[in-house]
């Protein structure tokens, strides 16, 4: 089954949800009005779907490989990105001093959706690249910016972040790559890097590796680390590459999933020390960094959207192409899957879900827009505050779900979603590396509760519980006409998650100093709880929004009717969840700490 861009419900949530009008009106925002939207929208999906779509599932069988320190990308990954390049899809939300196309990130992040959903493989090294471009926006200096910038957006370079080591995978403070200033404002790099996703790679002619080291006299730990610009060709004054540089590509990982995507070893260094330039200023590298991680994990979040919609479309396609079995009903003969109660909840799980991360992803999109183009330095640091807030969750929960979704698109398909050549198989496989790249979903849930939740003790996570309550008022006033039943079940059900959600944020920046150890072993369940909750959140206001247009006599009744009834589906088996979870993470530390060491 081939790809099919879901663009009615993208820009419904673009336009309608996420507040696209809003965003067109910030400085630096002007040109993406609907019509820009539309047009860019379906360009982008007619790339996906006839260049990079078709080339997933053979990838994933004739995957990269490595011979004599080169990496050979799969076939037709060389011509899709020179395609991808020359069209300008890595430069959407990037400066158009730079060769970038200026729009808004509201307005990249379906684009980033589709490519994910045509290929995870192949979209890696864009949203790699995407991460490097905003770490030199942000900390790089005018010839750094000067030199690099260009290149990366237009595609003729791409971008690397090298944090993780052999012996420090999470565990930053233990890096050791070392960096030794030369006098001539230039270090030499030694080191070995693991787990860089197309660290080496032949669809580019540079690769820019953002390298975490530590300089001769730095300090011990995280605040000893800094970050340098270590190109795999130096390059000249004149832009021109010049010779290789002492970095190379010592191997490539075979993994479960995203095979397509080579994963690199790099040393740096063997052969007399990497040539590298320091980005902004010494240990400040993890700072520099987050930008990229920040920038990584949203994107990341983004991979598990597109791929649990590709896994989506190929159960629906399936279950109404597959006989199987009478209908309950009392149907004279065997019906096509979809016609049993049990397809049918495992497909409207797989769409809710999706949707409502589509729309909480969308959203803080839109946040992230205001928090970096508003004129108001006040309104600009509320909504970054709330924007840091939502990206672990969007990282953390959309993950978590592309597993449940791609898990229930292999049993839509029966014994035939065990066997490859449906492909359902491969979103299964694809979707595990998400949870833990760019951090583990225990690190974005460790984040949440730190930085996000007892920093500020609790003032962000209650202001969006707020706004929830808003939309709990709307709901009020709509139980009584039409649909009057599905939003009664939504107000319900979304109410008492959202008192939930309450009494856990209030318990987690409470509890921290009297004990770390409880928070922190329902740091997880609160992610998801978080994320359960706010998704129902915005796919009740895409209800509210849907009912509006059909009292308004506004046409496309059948899309309409069927977000107020996913939106319901949602609030009767996803946010039902909700008091489960607050039992879990403020009464279920016991059980996890109830055993010793020795006890496992």
């Amino acid at each position: 089954m081939n790809y099919k861009a879901p663009l009615k419900d993208m820009l419904f949530v673009l336009n309608e949800v996420a507040g696209l009008a809003e965003v067109n009106a910030l400085p630096g925002c002007l040109d993406a009005t609907l019509d820009t939207a539309e047009a860019v929208l379906e360009e982008n999906a007619k790339f996906c779907a006839a260049v990079v779509a078709p080339l997933n599932a053979a990838s994933d069988r004739e995957p990269s490989y490595w011979h004599d320190g080169q990496v050979t990308t799969s076939k037709g990954f060389k011509e899709a990105f020179k395609a991808f390049a020359e069209a300008g899809w890595q430069g959407v939300q990037h400066p158009p001093e730079f060769g970038g196309q200026g729009l808004p990130k509201l307005l990249a992040t379906p684009c980033i959706e589709m490519l994910n959903s045509a290929s995870i493989s192949f979209a890696l090294v864009a949203m790699l690249s995407d991460g490097a471009i905003e770490a030199l926006l942000t900390a790089g200096s005018a010839a750094q910016k000067a030199t690099y910038l260009e290149p990366l957006i237009g595609g003729r370079w791409t971008g690397t972040m090298n944090l993780t080591e052999p012996q420090a995978g999470s565990d930053l403070p233990a890096v050791r790559t070392r960096a030794v200033p030369q006098g001539d404002a230039t270090f030499k790099v030694f080191g070995t890097k693991i787990f860089i996703t197309y660290g080496e790679h032949d669809l580019a002619e540079n690769i820019i590796h953002l390298v975490l080291a530590r300089t001769p006299d730095a300090p011990a730990g995280v605040k000893g680390i800094s970050l340098f610009v270590v190109p795999k060709f130096l390059v000249n004054a004149d832009g021109s590459l010049g010779e290789r540089n002492d970095v190379h590509c010592v191997s490539i990982e075979h993994k479960l999933g995203i095979k397509a995507s080579p994963t690199a070893v790099l040393q740096f260094g063997d052969h007399g020390g990497a040539i590298g330039t320091l980005v902004g200023e010494e240990n400040r590298g993890l700072e520099y960094m987050f930008i990229m991680m920040n920038a990584a994990r949203f994107g990341v979040g983004m991979q598990g959207i597109g791929l649990a919609e590709r896994a989506y479309q190929k159960a629906v396609a399936f279950a109404k192409e597959r006989v199987q079995s009478r209908g309950l009903a009392g149907s004279p003969g065997p019906v096509s899957i979809i016609h049993h109660p049990d397809v049918r909840r495992m497909l409207m799980s797989m769409r809710a879900q999706t949707e409502a991360a589509r729309a909480l992803a969308y959203v803080g999109a839109a946040i992230g827009d205001t928090a970096h183009h508003h004129p108001d330095a006040a309104t600009r640091a509320a909504n970054l505050a709330v924007y840091d807030y939502l990206v672990p969750v969007i990282k953390g929960w959309s993950t978590e779900m592309s597993q449940d979704v791609t898990r229930d698109g292999v049993q839509v398909h029966g014994g035939m979603g065990f066997i490859e050549e449906t492909g359902a198989a491969q979103h299964y496989r694809d979707s595990k590396i998400l949870t833990i790249y760019e951090g583990t979903t225990a690190i974005q849930a460790n984040d949440l509760v730190g930085r996000k939740t007892v920093r500020d003790g609790g003032a962000v996570a209650h202001s969006i519980i707020a706004q929830v309550r808003a939309t709990e008022a709307q709901l009020a006033r709509l139980t009584d006409g039409d649909h009057g039943a599905n939003f009664k079940a939504i107000l319900n059900r979304l109410s008492g998650a959202s008192s939930d959600l309450e009494v856990v944020v209030t318990y987690v920046a409470g509890t921290m100093k009297s004990d770390i150890l409880a928070v922190f072993a329902g740091s997880v369940p609160y992610l998801k709880l978080a994320g359960i909750v706010l998704g129902g959140w915005q796919m009740a206001r895409a209800a509210i929004i849907a009912h509006n247009k059909l009292a308004a006599g506004d046409g496309e009744r059948a899309f309409f009717e069927a977000k107020i009834g996913t939106a319901r589906f949602f609030a009767d088996h996803l946010l039902s969840q909700a008091s489960s979870l607050r039992i879990a993470i403020i009464e279920g530390s016991a059980g996890v700490l109830a055993l010793t060491e020795d006890q496992f």
